[in-house]
């Protein structure tokens, strides 16, 4: 039985958005009913360095059991998310961040600054011997370099494993031993709430645990300006090698099957157990239900406020909308710090057309009443999801 209340939409609404209940319905009949050509259609959302041919191959016997997706395709994540977009947007803005505290200075990054962002971490990637095939530990704030390191790491194939910014070091030690990782990329101390989390010691804790030497460097992000034991011959600061590399790196073409990233599963139920994505399928997908499940249209401002640490961060905040050139807003901090309105302040500040949240969120807002709308207009906001 259906509680729920529905609200109706408005026709003026209806009739700009991509599709309706109808459409969604025939689309994934489509789907079913001719699976290779729905799926080869979808794939021409993306940019291909060659074009995949065969779309899906999958084999269910006990002997041999294997599902993949544009096998014979070549791509890369990073230059759809960037590269594409250059010719036409250079100068929108792919990233609009929102520090922990208001009085905090906030940053915007166009499409053109993330580029050479990308390509400069790439580089230094490269040049402390990361390559096509190995697993970067990603251990960061909710900040723009959490961003650029994600994509660095796939314009040059390497296979990032982000943790999130408020797992233990006994947590980041086992990912880091499971998956054999040769860097750590951090920070020296992330905001969230007004209080600091110390992420460089937590990683340094980390590393003192069996299992973890498969780390060479240790690249530091100087984010909070805290205290941070430093070893000369591991630790590297990530601006002052930035500022040594080049800002051109061409990207690496990807088998659509080669592995884009390893997320862990939470741990609460068991082991926590790294799941690999590859990269063709889910690029496609990502693309696809970022722009019909939030109705995304060119020019809209985007608010996903899911970690990176989490895959709707992944798909939502990163990879969905950049692929489809959408601006995004990063926030550092929690809807109630300092105070409930900051979601309301943050929707009015960047014109946000879209918000993605979780219903916790939603439910720690409501729970003080009206009084967390009460100085905000929200009248850019269209879609609340």
């Amino acid at each position: 039985m259906e509680t729920g209340l529905r609200m109706p939409v408005k026709e003026a609404l209806k009739d700009r958005c991509w599709i309706d209940g109808n459409d969604y319905h025939a689309l994934y009949q489509q789907s079913l009913d001719d699976s290779v050509g729905f799926w080869r259609r979808q794939a021409q959302r993306i940019d291909w360095q060659h074009f995949p041919q065969q779309i899906r191959d999958t084999h269910f016997s006990p002997d041999d059991l294997h599902i993949r997706w544009f096998h014979d395709g070549e791509l890369n994540a990073a230059e759809n998310c960037i590269d594409r977009h250059l010719a036409t947007n250079r100068d929108g803005i792919a990233l609009l961040w929102e520090p922990d505290s208001p009085d905090q200075d906030r940053r915007q990054i166009t499409y053109q600054q993330l580029h050479q962002h990308v390509c400069k971490l790439a580089n230094t990637l490269k040049q402390q011997g990361i390559g096509k095939g190995d697993r970067v530990m990603i251990y960061m704030p909710m900040i723009p370099e959490a961003v650029f390191a994600m994509l660095a790491c796939a314009r040059i194939g390497a296979i990032h494993s982000v943790v999130f910014a408020g797992f233990s070091p006994d947590a980041l030690a086992g990912r880091i031993a499971d998956c054999g990782a040769k860097m750590v990329i951090t920070a020296d101390g992330g905001r969230r709430g007004g209080k600091i989390v110390p992420l460089k010691d937590n990683v340094d804790a980390a590393l003192e645990q069996a299992g973890t030497d498969s780390v060479d460097k240790v690249l530091v992000v100087n984010h909070v300006g805290c205290d941070t034991h430093w070893f000369a011959q591991r630790d590297l600061d990530f601006h002052e090698q930035l500022a040594l590399s080049d800002g051109d790196c061409p990207a690496e073409p990807m088998n659509a099957e080669d592995p884009l990233f390893i997320l862990y599963t939470s741990g609460s139920t068991g082991q926590p157990k790294g799941v690999l994505h590859t990269t063709g399928g889910y690029m496609v997908y990502a693309s696809l239900t970022h722009q019909l499940a939030f109705d995304y249209h060119p020019g809209q401002v985007y608010w996903c406020t899911a970690d990176v640490g989490w895959i709707t961060g992944h798909t939502y905040l990163v990879y969905g909308p950049l692929a489809n050139g959408a601006t995004c807003v990063m926030f550092e901090g929690v809807p109630n710090y300092p105070d409930d309105q900051r979601v309301g302040d943050i929707i009015d500040r960047y014109n946000i057309d879209i918000l993605y949240t979780a219903p916790t969120a939603i439910r720690a807002l409501m729970a003080g009443g009206d009084h967390c709308c009460a100085n905000s207009r929200r009248d850019s906001l269209r879609i609340l999801a």
